[in-house]
């Protein structure tokens, strides 16, 4: 702690990252002297070398005791029932972003062909004149600069080739960027009218439409708070 002018400030001091690498065998040893129950080793061994023990960790973090800090697990939790969790989520993701990609897939296409409509621009996206805040707009072009520089669909390097304008128009654009970027633009549209009429063909208000389109950017890129 330091104490400059009267006031105390705390520096914190960065340490190196102590952890080594544990082999499977001995992972399962470690999660047996926690508590876990693990009825065949083999299998087990199996699951932590093609899975990853990071990866499972996710799964073996609801079955500890209370300080999870602790790190040992309740009376009863196996490495069966952590197993079960893990291939619950992983068909129920498989669903899931199944029919969250037909969802993006149709909110893109939409976009493009009525916004483009509506400004008669294929080239909208790119126009700062349409969109509210210059700040956010920027961020986003620099996105969209980045991922067309970097990106070899064919159809991009085709039109490169063959025209002059310094951008692609919307519906090229909207094929390269994360779909978290065109749900930005989308919420950033300078005129409320357009996003009106895209929230409508969908059957729905601006405000429920925009807080849908956030919540879908965040199903696609879950998290998972892991053991540690």
């Amino acid at each position: 702690m330091l104490k400059l002018g009267g006031a105390f400030f705390y520096i914190l001091m960065k340490t190196n990252y102590p952890k080594i690498c544990t082999l499977p065998k001995d992972l399962l040893h470690l999660l047996k002297q926690r508590g876990l129950t693990i009825y065949d080793d083999k299998k087990a061994i199996s699951y932590l070398s093609n899975i990853g023990y990071f990866r499972l960790s996710a799964y073996f973090y609801p079955l500890l005791k209370e300080p999870k800090t602790a790190h040992l697990y309740k009376d009863g939790s196996t490495f069966d029932k952590a197993m079960d969790m893990y291939r619950f989520d992983r068909k129920l993701r498989i669903l899931l972003f199944n029919e969250i990609e037909k969802i993006e897939v149709a909110i893109r296409s939409t976009m493009n062909n009525l916004i483009s409509k509506e400004l008669n621009d294929v080239f909208w996206m790119t126009d700062s004149r349409n969109f509210s805040n210059p700040t956010t707009f920027s961020r986003h072009y620099s996105l969209i600069h980045t991922e067309l520089s970097k990106t070899n669909e064919e159809f991009i390097v085709h039109f490169r080739e063959t025209y002059e304008n310094p951008f692609p128009p919307a519906w090229m654009i909207s094929e390269v960027i994360p779909f978290g970027a065109l749900c930005g633009l989308f919420n950033n549209l300078r005129y409320k009218a357009l996003r009106k009429i895209v929230a409508n063909y969908f059957g729905l208000s601006v405000p429920v439409f925009s807080s849908w389109i956030v919540s879908l950017v965040s199903l696609s890129c879950p998290r998972k708070k892991g053991e540690k």
